[in-house]
């Protein structure tokens, strides 16, 4: 797993989201807000995560689309927490 995406989540949170996956060798895009496009700025990615509180449902289907189209793991959290999105990625490494 080296490609994240997070979508959803607190944009307060974005940098310590980025730097929360450094941490387990994986480079993260982070979109907290809906921009257009977002399903192509998504890319490729090795995991999906979705942060379901805080974010549009416009987001969350594109993610969930993206995510069924392209084969790619979609892990979903109510919650946007850093220790959340820790826990995601440990298991996410420990099952690749």
């Amino acid at each position: 797993m080296s490609k994240v995406v997070i979508i959803g989540g607190n944009e307060c949170m974005e940098c310590q989201y980025k730097s929360i996956c450094k941490e387990f060798n994986c480079k993260a895009k982070v979109f907290t807000k809906c921009l257009t496009a977002l399903n192509d700025r998504i890319g490729n990615p090795d995991l999906i995560v979705l942060f379901t509180n805080p974010v549009s449902h416009d987001m969350a289907r594109v993610a969930k689309n993206k995510a069924a189209e392209n084969n790619i793991t979609l892990v979903q959290s109510h919650c946007g927490s850093a220790n959340a999105l820790r826990s995601i990625l440990k298991i996410q490494a420990a099952h690749p």
